[in-house]
């Protein structure tokens, strides 16, 4: 693994891999690059992966004292395009790795992208009156506040709950009945420095990007999961309806990570979109039939 700098001094790692135009892949909350190994095979003969650990993630001390927002981390987007000179970019977003590629067109527009692929998110994860596309469809501000003072006395469980008690009943079930089950991922959260990743949650809970939807001018690959854990199909169908060169595709009976369930149809919706014509204006905007 490699790194580069950031433009505050901060140490940036990166796992690049392969050769050919550049693709980079942008983890979830609490994640690390790992979550994108299982693609690599058929990405890295043709391609040029790039698969950071984002600032706070993956285990990686933080040497400076900046707060890792997600507006730092789309600046660390930025400063990894101008570090590696790269342009015509095919970005790939889950969940936090989304909401930072929306930070970042908020920001700058879709300069460097070409294409971008998102994966299960909403543009504004805490619910009012008048939104109700967020987290579980009712996560208002008084529940994460909430959340974050559980994140601050057991930050593992509060993150193993907040998926586990959610809307997929499957997952509901597994936390409920074999909570053993779950020893792995438990044994990495506890492993990390939850100070950083309190600090990011924060900072997601806080944007709202409702209106950058409206600023994607390139094509847009939406995979939402059917059973998400955090959101109902309705926002997928909200992201899509905002994005105008957007094909949404559903996964029926997956849950947040709709790639990890279905990782051969995954990597197959992901070649065709990158693969296809970037003018084909007529294949971007169509909406692929879903279940869900």
């Amino acid at each position: 693994m490699t790194h580069f700098v950031a433009d505050d001094g901060e140490r940036i790692h990166v796992k690049i891999s392969g050769d050919g135009p550049p693709i980079v892949m942008l983890h979830g909350w609490t994640a690390s690059h790992r979550e994108w190994a299982p693609f690599l095979e058929q990405l890295t003969s043709d391609y040029r992966v790039y698969r950071w650990d984002a600032r706070g993630h993956g285990g990686h001390r933080l040497l400076c004292d900046t707060v890792p927002t997600v507006q730092r981390m789309a600046r660390d987007l930025r400063n990894l395009f101008d570090h590696y000179q790269l342009d015509q970019v095919i970005a790939v977003g889950h969940s936090l790795g989304a909401l930072t590629l929306w930070q970042y067109i908020m920001e700058n527009g879709c300069r460097n992208l070409r294409k971008v692929c998102i994966i299960d998110q909403s543009p504004k994860l805490l619910t009012d009156d008048t939104w109700l596309n967020g987290i579980y469809g009712d996560f208002d501000r008084e529940r994460s506040t909430a959340f974050l003072r559980h994140l601050a006395s057991d930050f593992a469980e509060s993150v193993l709950r907040l998926g586990g008690m959610g809307l997929n009943q499957r997952a509901r079930e597994k936390y409920r009945d074999h909570p053993q089950s779950l020893d792995k991922a438990r044994k990495w959260l506890r492993e990390q420095d939850p100070a950083p990743l309190i600090a990011c949650w924060q900072s997601l809970t806080e944007a709202d990007y409702r209106a950058t939807l409206d600023r994607i001018d390139i094509p847009a690959l939406l995979v939402y999961g059917g059973a998400s854990n955090y959101y109902r199909s309705e926002t997928a169908h909200y992201v899509k309806s905002r994005i105008a060169n957007a094909v949404l595709h559903v996964y029926e009976d997956t849950d947040h990570s709709p790639h990890q369930w279905q990782r051969e149809r995954f990597i197959r919706d992901l070649r065709d979109f990158i693969d296809s014509p970037s003018g084909d204006r007529q294949t971007a905007c169509e909406t692929l039939p879903a279940s869900d």
